[in-house]
């Protein structure tokens, strides 16, 4: 095959550049992989692969025929941003003159606001006296996605030599391998070290990692997920507590306290703001609340009787 033949050769080379040189992570890429492998199998079924027959009228096409397969509209964004992503390195390389890509939008997706817990809610289960060794591991996982706001493959990555040892600035290093330094409060401090007592007796002696299983390995994301789900169900708290809604609360009562978006931008590793300005509509209620009470040409005047 010639080094500028069909886009199905050049597949191998943008994985390649993904891995390399972007550094994504093995999941990233895989959706990556996933999506135009999808999308070159419909352009050989309608019989084209050469770079130069690809238009914008093409890429609207296969978005139209997976739309009518009941993919949503959230995939489909993603799908179309592998698309142009892929294309983007195709002119960087020389391949097409043009991104076919640029342009094309999928159906808007519904997005629901992500659930975040109040403050009574996190107090009860984090004010929980550990009943052994492994729920102050539990507390402490509970106590960092709080804190600071972690993702769940952030938190699983963390080796105990991550730990600050003079200030309070956790450094995490998040997706695309960006990394940014958080605070960590008080009682993360706290939780953190009542578990570093109880660790010695699991974690083998070449094992780096902070959180490790019962059987002294790093803990995989999975266990994670279910030891939070089975402590809140415990408590009676909630049914389906998991990291995520943990990060959200974190995210929500920040932003409810500051109103620093761009900040709380920064403490999440958000990429971009839009991803952050989600939070903004989670408490309107109480927003709206504050407004009808302190502008004044919101204010009722109240009359003399």
């Amino acid at each position: 095959m010639s080094e500028t033949g069909p886009l199905q050769a050049r597949l191998s080379g943008f994985i390649d550049h993904l891995r390399h040189e972007r550094r994504l992570s093995t999941a990233t890429v895989s959706n990556y992989r996933r999506d135009l492998e999808q999308f070159l199998s419909w352009l050989e079924n309608r019989g084209t692969d050469a770079p130069e027959e690809i238009n914008q009228h093409l890429v609207r096409a296969w978005v139209a025929s997976r739309h009518r397969q009941d993919i949503s509209g959230k995939s489909l964004q993603r799908q179309l941003s592998s698309l142009r992503t892929f294309f983007r390195y195709l002119l960087r390389e020389g391949v097409m003159g043009h991104n076919p890509a640029e342009g094309v939008r999928a159906p808007k997706a519904k997005r629901p606001l992500p659930k975040a817990l109040d403050a009574d809610q996190l107090s009860r289960i984090l004010e929980r006296q550990a009943s052994d060794p492994l729920e102050k591991r539990d507390l402490a996982m509970m106590e960092l996605f709080y804190s600071c706001g972690l993702r769940l493959a952030e938190l699983v990555s963390l080796d105990v030599k991550d730990l600050p040892a003079e200030n309070d600035q956790l450094e995490v290093i998040g997706k695309g391998a960006k990394t940014r330094r958080v605070p960590l409060g008080k009682m993360a401090r706290k939780a953190i070290a009542e578990w570093l007592r109880e660790r010695e007796r699991y974690a083998a002696g070449d094992e780096p990692a902070l959180f490790v299983s019962a059987r002294g390995k790093r803990i995989h994301p999975r266990s994670v997920q279910q030891r939070i789900s089975r402590m809140a169900r415990q408590l009676n708290a909630l049914q389906h507590l998991h990291p995520h809604m943990l990060r959200h609360s974190f995210a929500s009562h920040l932003l409810e306290s500051s109103g620093d978006l761009r900040a709380v931008q920064e403490l999440l590793g958000h990429a971009d703001i839009s991803t952050t300005q989600v939070y903004t509509h989670l408490d309107f209620q109480h927003l709206a609340q504050v407004y009808d009470q302190a502008h004044p040409r919101a204010r009722k005047k109240r009359g003399k009787g």
